[in-house]
């Protein structure tokens, strides 16, 4: 009889539960920035993640709970940039530059996550998202306006600044699309650097000549 040589083979290894969740968000994030939320279906994610709908089920009641964790995740990562960039200054102007950097540099990087929030559904609840970051970027620019005025006037301000980030991230997002090409590691940064301080001087020119209107 002719002889049979076993082939071993390297036995698969199981993701742990917290690995197999941090997986689950990732493949979702980008199948929501890719097809929206309505048209995306727990089958559409269970299938890009490689694993069977019963095990998406495990982790994620419902694909509203789905997408609600991961708008929180999101916006907690983003807070956590612009907290961690804006701890490393101790001047204002440097405190704006540096959030702003981080803010278009995070953009940059999560294109999806960004696109995912800022195409949610006209959903009170699913559309919390993009409000968390609008407060995020507010109460991160509302203390750093050194200038006699009250606090509701100091957040009316923060909240403009906020629109006007907004406003250019929607725009640059609009024309990453277009060119639908690859850009490098190194072009991201710049960048993020370009727009950063494009809006951050911008911003900076319009508060330093504010002052208390009664």
């Amino acid at each position: 009889m002719p002889s049979v040589t076993a082939t071993a083979t390297a036995p698969r290894r199981r993701l742990t539960a917290a690995r197999r969740r941090r997986q689950l968000i990732d493949v979702a994030l980008e199948t929501f920035a890719r097809t929206g939320f309505t048209a995306t279906t727990m089958e559409d994610i269970a299938t890009a993640a490689g694993v069977t709908k019963p095990l998406l089920y495990q982790h994620f009641a419902s694909k509203r709970a789905l997408y609600l964790e991961l708008i929180d995740d999101v916006t907690a990562r983003l807070i956590d940039a612009l907290g961690t960039a804006a701890g490393a200054e101790t001047v204002f102007r440097l405190q704006v530059d540096a959030g702003m950097r981080a803010y278009f540099r995070f953009t940059i990087e999560n294109q999806s996550a960004i696109r995912m929030l800022y195409d949610a559904p006209h959903d009170e609840e699913l559309a919390r998202g993009l409000r968390s970051i609008q407060d995020a970027i507010a109460e991160f620019i509302s203390p750093l306006i050194e200038a006699d005025m009250g606090e509701d006037h100091r957040r009316t301000l923060a909240i403009g600044v906020v629109g006007m980030t907004e406003g250019v991230t929607r725009h640059w997002l609009r024309q990453r699309a277009q060119r639908g090409s690859i850009v490098s590691d190194a072009e991201s940064e710049e960048e993020a650097i370009m727009l950063a301080e494009r809006v951050a001087d911008f911003a900076w020119s319009g508060l330093r000549g504010v002052h208390r209107i009664s």
